[in-house]
Protein backbone atom coordinates (compact mmCIF):
# COMPACT_ATOMS: atom_id res chain seq x y z
CA UNK A 1 0.00 0.00 0.00
CA UNK A 2 1.36 3.29 -1.19
CA UNK A 3 1.13 6.40 0.73
CA UNK A 4 0.19 9.51 -0.70
CA UNK A 5 -0.17 12.31 1.73
CA UNK A 6 -1.57 15.02 0.34
CA UNK A 7 -1.25 17.29 3.09
CA UNK A 8 1.88 20.32 3.58
CA UNK A 9 2.80 18.97 7.57
CA UNK A 10 3.22 15.37 7.25
CA UNK A 11 6.56 14.18 8.86
CA UNK A 12 8.54 12.58 5.89
CA UNK A 13 6.74 14.13 2.80
CA UNK A 14 6.90 17.64 4.16
CA UNK A 15 4.33 19.34 1.79
CA UNK A 16 5.81 17.56 -1.51
CA UNK A 17 2.40 16.45 -2.76
CA UNK A 18 0.08 19.10 -1.38
CA UNK A 19 -0.68 20.08 -4.88
CA UNK A 20 -3.03 18.46 -7.21
CA UNK A 21 -1.26 18.07 -9.96
CA UNK A 22 1.75 17.20 -7.70
CA UNK A 23 -0.22 14.70 -5.96
CA UNK A 24 -1.63 13.18 -8.78
CA UNK A 25 1.65 12.80 -10.08
CA UNK A 26 2.99 10.96 -7.62
CA UNK A 27 -0.38 8.65 -7.19
CA UNK A 28 0.68 7.20 -10.61
CA UNK A 29 4.27 6.95 -9.98
CA UNK A 30 3.14 4.94 -6.82
CA UNK A 31 1.29 2.58 -9.00
CA UNK A 32 4.27 2.11 -11.39
CA UNK A 33 6.60 1.54 -8.83
CA UNK A 34 4.18 -1.75 -8.06
CA UNK A 35 1.71 -0.89 -5.08
CA UNK A 36 -0.98 -2.78 -5.26
CA UNK A 37 -3.04 -0.10 -3.01
CA UNK A 38 -3.01 3.25 -2.79
CA UNK A 39 -3.93 5.26 0.54
CA UNK A 40 -4.60 9.06 0.21
CA UNK A 41 -4.93 10.97 3.40
CA UNK A 42 -5.37 14.92 3.46
CA UNK A 43 -4.42 15.23 7.48
CA UNK A 44 -1.11 15.08 9.30
CA UNK A 45 -1.58 12.13 12.09
CA UNK A 46 1.93 12.85 13.16
CA UNK A 47 2.39 13.01 16.88
CA UNK A 48 1.53 16.62 17.78
CA UNK A 49 -0.69 17.07 14.66
CA UNK A 50 -3.63 19.43 14.75
CA UNK A 51 -7.00 18.77 13.53
CA UNK A 52 -7.36 19.82 10.12
CA UNK A 53 -10.87 21.26 9.36
CA UNK A 54 -13.06 19.11 7.55
CA UNK A 55 -13.87 21.32 4.69
CA UNK A 56 -10.38 22.06 4.26
CA UNK A 57 -9.19 18.06 4.09
CA UNK A 58 -12.07 17.55 1.49
CA UNK A 59 -10.16 20.55 -1.02
CA UNK A 60 -6.89 18.11 -0.46
CA UNK A 61 -8.32 14.80 -1.56
CA UNK A 62 -11.67 14.53 -3.35
CA UNK A 63 -10.18 15.82 -6.64
CA UNK A 64 -6.79 13.73 -6.61
CA UNK A 65 -9.56 10.47 -5.98
CA UNK A 66 -11.39 11.76 -8.58
CA UNK A 67 -8.70 12.07 -11.45
CA UNK A 68 -6.67 9.07 -9.71
CA UNK A 69 -9.50 7.03 -10.06
CA UNK A 70 -9.20 7.55 -14.10
CA UNK A 71 -5.60 7.08 -14.21
CA UNK A 72 -4.67 3.75 -12.13
CA UNK A 73 -6.79 0.03 -11.89
CA UNK A 74 -5.56 -0.57 -8.05
CA UNK A 75 -7.90 0.35 -5.24
CA UNK A 76 -7.86 3.40 -3.49
CA UNK A 77 -8.13 3.76 0.59
CA UNK A 78 -9.36 7.15 2.08
CA UNK A 79 -7.31 8.34 5.26
CA UNK A 80 -9.54 9.63 7.41
CA UNK A 81 -10.97 10.05 11.08
CA UNK A 82 -14.33 11.88 9.49
CA UNK A 83 -17.40 10.48 7.98
CA UNK A 84 -18.17 13.10 5.70
CA UNK A 85 -15.06 12.83 4.39
CA UNK A 86 -14.82 9.21 4.38
CA UNK A 87 -18.49 9.34 2.27
CA UNK A 88 -17.13 11.84 0.12
CA UNK A 89 -14.07 10.22 -1.38
CA UNK A 90 -16.05 7.00 -1.34
CA UNK A 91 -18.23 8.69 -4.30
CA UNK A 92 -15.14 10.01 -5.89
CA UNK A 93 -13.91 6.47 -6.42
CA UNK A 94 -12.25 5.36 -3.02
CA UNK A 95 -12.86 1.64 -1.91
CA UNK A 96 -11.84 1.34 1.53
CA UNK A 97 -11.89 3.61 5.20
CA UNK A 98 -8.47 3.38 6.76
CA UNK A 99 -9.15 5.63 10.14
CA UNK A 100 -6.69 6.00 12.50
CA UNK A 101 -8.87 6.38 15.71
CA UNK A 102 -10.41 2.76 15.09
CA UNK A 103 -13.94 3.64 13.98
CA UNK A 104 -15.03 5.71 17.02
CA UNK A 105 -17.42 7.97 15.60
CA UNK A 106 -21.00 5.64 15.32
CA UNK A 107 -21.49 7.56 11.72
CA UNK A 108 -18.59 6.11 10.50
CA UNK A 109 -19.46 2.65 10.96
CA UNK A 110 -22.71 3.62 9.82
CA UNK A 111 -21.68 4.36 6.86
CA UNK A 112 -19.10 1.81 6.34
CA UNK A 113 -21.74 -0.83 6.93
CA UNK A 114 -24.02 0.23 4.88
CA UNK A 115 -21.97 1.31 2.01
CA UNK A 116 -20.49 -2.82 2.40
CA UNK A 117 -16.93 -1.14 2.31
CA UNK A 118 -13.86 -2.74 3.60
CA UNK A 119 -12.02 -1.05 6.62
CA UNK A 120 -8.80 -0.66 8.22
CA UNK A 121 -9.36 -0.43 12.27
CA UNK A 122 -6.65 0.57 13.72
CA UNK A 123 -5.39 1.53 17.30
CA UNK A 124 -4.31 5.03 18.43
CA UNK A 125 -4.12 6.24 22.19
CA UNK A 126 -5.99 9.39 22.62
CA UNK A 127 -5.21 11.29 19.29
CA UNK A 128 -2.15 12.56 17.28
CA UNK A 129 -1.81 15.90 19.64
CA UNK A 130 -1.59 14.07 22.58
CA UNK A 131 -1.12 10.73 22.05
CA UNK A 132 2.90 10.12 22.84
CA UNK A 133 1.69 11.92 26.10
CA UNK A 134 3.23 9.01 28.35
CA UNK A 135 1.46 6.05 27.03
CA UNK A 136 1.54 3.17 29.23
CA UNK A 137 -0.04 -0.23 29.20
CA UNK A 138 0.68 -1.91 32.78
CA UNK A 139 0.28 -5.67 31.31
CA UNK A 140 2.07 -4.88 28.05
CA UNK A 141 0.89 -3.72 24.75
CA UNK A 142 0.10 -6.76 22.40
CA UNK A 143 -1.99 -7.89 25.07
CA UNK A 144 -4.09 -5.19 25.23
CA UNK A 145 -4.05 -4.90 22.03
CA UNK A 146 -5.18 -8.33 21.24
CA UNK A 147 -8.19 -7.39 24.01
CA UNK A 148 -8.71 -4.07 22.47
CA UNK A 149 -9.15 -5.63 18.65
CA UNK A 150 -11.67 -8.25 20.17
CA UNK A 151 -14.15 -5.40 21.67
CA UNK A 152 -13.47 -3.13 18.54
CA UNK A 153 -14.27 -6.27 16.01
CA UNK A 154 -17.38 -7.52 18.10
CA UNK A 155 -18.63 -3.53 18.14
CA UNK A 156 -18.01 -2.79 14.06
CA UNK A 157 -19.53 -7.17 13.55
CA UNK A 158 -22.83 -6.07 15.49
CA UNK A 159 -22.97 -2.78 13.57
CA UNK A 160 -23.22 -4.26 10.55
CA UNK A 161 -19.66 -4.35 9.43
CA UNK A 162 -18.73 -7.57 7.40
CA UNK A 163 -16.37 -9.69 8.86
CA UNK A 164 -14.69 -10.80 5.57
CA UNK A 165 -14.33 -6.67 5.10
CA UNK A 166 -12.31 -6.11 8.13
CA UNK A 167 -8.68 -5.31 8.31
CA UNK A 168 -6.79 -4.99 11.63
CA UNK A 169 -3.93 -2.35 12.15
CA UNK A 170 -2.06 -2.64 15.53
CA UNK A 171 -1.14 0.89 15.16
CA UNK A 172 2.97 0.89 15.32
CA UNK A 173 4.27 4.82 16.51
CA UNK A 174 0.35 5.86 17.18
CA UNK A 175 0.74 6.13 21.44
CA UNK A 176 3.28 3.70 22.03
CA UNK A 177 6.92 3.94 23.38
CA UNK A 178 9.60 2.49 21.59
CA UNK A 179 9.67 -0.40 24.02
CA UNK A 180 6.23 -1.08 22.76
CA UNK A 181 6.76 -0.50 19.14
CA UNK A 182 9.24 -3.34 19.45
CA UNK A 183 7.27 -5.25 21.72
CA UNK A 184 4.70 -5.09 18.43
CA UNK A 185 7.04 -6.10 15.79
CA UNK A 186 8.74 -9.11 18.36
CA UNK A 187 5.17 -10.28 18.98
CA UNK A 188 3.46 -9.82 15.72
CA UNK A 189 2.30 -13.78 15.18
CA UNK A 190 -0.19 -12.81 18.06
CA UNK A 191 -1.77 -9.79 16.21
CA UNK A 192 -2.12 -12.06 12.82
CA UNK A 193 -3.88 -15.18 15.18
CA UNK A 194 -6.94 -12.77 15.58
CA UNK A 195 -7.98 -13.96 12.48
CA UNK A 196 -8.03 -11.03 10.02
CA UNK A 197 -5.98 -9.56 7.71
CA UNK A 198 -3.08 -7.23 9.13
CA UNK A 199 -2.19 -3.90 7.89
CA UNK A 200 1.81 -2.54 9.29
CA UNK A 201 2.51 0.90 8.99
CA UNK A 202 6.02 1.39 9.91
CA UNK A 203 7.39 3.12 7.40
CA UNK A 204 10.02 5.50 8.57
CA UNK A 205 8.29 5.91 11.98
CA UNK A 206 10.49 7.86 14.47
CA UNK A 207 10.82 4.76 16.30
CA UNK A 208 13.31 3.43 13.99
CA UNK A 209 15.06 6.57 14.20
CA UNK A 210 15.49 6.52 18.00
CA UNK A 211 16.95 3.20 17.85
CA UNK A 212 19.80 3.67 15.37
CA UNK A 213 20.14 7.65 15.90
CA UNK A 214 18.67 8.71 12.62
CA UNK A 215 15.95 11.54 11.32
CA UNK A 216 13.66 10.44 8.42
CA UNK A 217 15.76 11.20 5.13
CA UNK A 218 17.65 8.22 6.26
CA UNK A 219 15.42 5.51 7.89
CA UNK A 220 14.55 3.89 4.26
CA UNK A 221 17.27 0.73 5.43
CA UNK A 222 15.52 0.38 9.17
CA UNK A 223 12.20 0.88 7.25
CA UNK A 224 13.34 -1.79 4.71
CA UNK A 225 14.57 -4.22 7.72
CA UNK A 226 12.03 -4.11 10.06
CA UNK A 227 9.29 -4.71 7.18
CA UNK A 228 11.20 -7.72 6.07
CA UNK A 229 10.39 -9.03 9.77
CA UNK A 230 6.88 -8.37 9.13
CA UNK A 231 6.75 -10.28 5.25
CA UNK A 232 8.21 -13.37 7.13
CA UNK A 233 5.64 -12.88 9.94
CA UNK A 234 2.72 -13.22 7.14
CA UNK A 235 1.57 -9.55 7.82
CA UNK A 236 -0.86 -8.69 4.66
CA UNK A 237 -0.08 -5.01 3.86
CA UNK A 238 2.38 -2.99 4.09
CA UNK A 239 1.92 0.80 4.00
CA UNK A 240 4.68 2.31 2.58
CA UNK A 241 6.39 5.78 1.68
CA UNK A 242 9.00 3.45 -0.45
CA UNK A 243 7.18 1.08 -2.64
CA UNK A 244 10.05 0.65 -5.68
CA UNK A 245 12.39 -0.68 -2.92
CA UNK A 246 10.00 -3.00 -1.17
CA UNK A 247 8.03 -3.98 -3.94
CA UNK A 248 11.77 -5.59 -4.73
CA UNK A 249 12.29 -7.04 -1.13
CA UNK A 250 8.87 -8.73 -2.03
CA UNK A 251 9.23 -10.02 -5.23
CA UNK A 252 12.91 -11.64 -4.11
CA UNK A 253 11.28 -13.09 -1.29
CA UNK A 254 8.72 -14.37 -3.26
CA UNK A 255 10.33 -15.52 -5.65
CA UNK A 256 13.07 -17.71 -3.03
CA UNK A 257 10.11 -19.28 -0.86
CA UNK A 258 8.20 -20.24 -3.97
CA UNK A 259 11.31 -21.92 -5.77
CA UNK A 260 12.99 -23.81 -3.34
CA UNK A 261 16.53 -25.84 -4.37
CA UNK A 262 16.62 -22.83 -7.48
Amino acid sequence: MGILNVTPDSSYDKGRWFNHSDAIKRGIEIYQQGADWLDIGGESTRPGATPVPEAEELRRVIPVIHALKKEIPIPISIDTMKAEVAEKAVNAGATMINDVSGFRCPTMRKFAAEAQLRVCVMHMHENPATMQNNPHYPDGIVPFLCDWFKKRIDLLLAEGIAEKNIIIDPGIGFGKTVADNVEIVQNLHEIKALGFPVLIGLSRKSFLGKIICKTYPDLLPASLAVNTLAILARMDILRVHDVAEHRNIIDILTYITDNPGA
